[in-house]
């Protein structure tokens, strides 16, 4: 089984930065899932999620010099 959290690629943080009484410092995190449309607690248990594709930190050349 998965857990939420912000590996998943429907998970954002929410708009609200009081939303969860932590302000800053995102002690006590709660995340907006995409897929459900609403605001979830932060690892619980989770069927829907997905994790996100890594990007490459690498850039890829265009072609030859």
């Amino acid at each position: 089984m998965d857990f939420c959290d912000l590996n998943c690629k429907y998970a954002t943080w929410p708009e609200d930065k009081t939303l969860d009484g932590s302000g800053s410092c995102r002690t006590f995190q709660a995340i907006y899932c995409i897929i459900k449309k609403r605001h979830v607690h932060k690892n619980m248990p989770c069927h829907e999620k997905q994790k996100r594709q890594r990007e490459s930190r690498i850039k890829k050349e265009d072609g030859p010099s």
